[in-house]
């Protein structure tokens, strides 16, 4: 069977979006996930499958997840050999920028519409980089993400919903699972 690595969106952030480790891997079986492991409470999954697609996979988990949690759980799914490309991408770029500040890498379920890939491309602000490539956006910042000109721009909201981890734990979880 594939094995799959799920990336949760806006869970425990708050009283109202608890969703505990426990708690999403029985959603992630009750969904038919096995060989079920978490890492960090910030909705990090790997799984194995016997969907061959990461979209019927993706809808699986967030069915279970919803019904478990209470809320929809945007959840974000890639295959093992695409996030340690989407990983290897995110440290090629880390190296040839080497921002002082932070790396996050936002992802989505699918890739970001032209346009809005564009716009975002086109954003120039001091000491911040976005370079989007598939269905990741990988953020560069001088500074922090809460002064970040970029990171609060209509462009790169314009790219969907999605989630962002950053780069540590992103080379953490490829280390650990694929």
């Amino acid at each position: 069977m594939p094995t799959y690595v799920a990336f949760l969106r806006a869970i425990n952030l708050g009283a109202k979006r608890k969703f505990p480790k426990d708690a999403i891997r029985a959603a992630t079986e009750a969904a038919g996930g096995t060989d079920v492991a978490t890492y960090i409470n910030t909705g990090n999954v790997r799984l194995t499958h016997p969907a061959r697609s990461v979209a019927k996979v993706r809808e699986a988990l967030e069915e279970a997840y919803a019904a478990e949690a209470g809320f929809d759980v945007p959840t974000i799914v890639f295959t093992t050999r695409d996030l340690t490309a989407l990983t290897a991408r995110a440290e090629e770029l880390h190296a040839e920028h080497d921002p002082a500040g932070q790396h996050y890498v936002t992802l989505y379920a699918a890739a970001p519409p032209a346009a809005a890939v564009e716009a975002a491309r086109a954003l120039e602000h001091d000491g911040e980089v976005v370079v989007v490539d598939g269905r990741a956006a990988y953020v560069l910042l001088d500074g922090n993400i809460h002064t970040s000109r970029l990171l609060a721009s209509k462009e790169l909201a314009a790219l969907g919903l999605g989630t962002a981890r950053t780069v540590k734990v992103l080379r953490t979880v490829t280390e650990k699972w694929c």
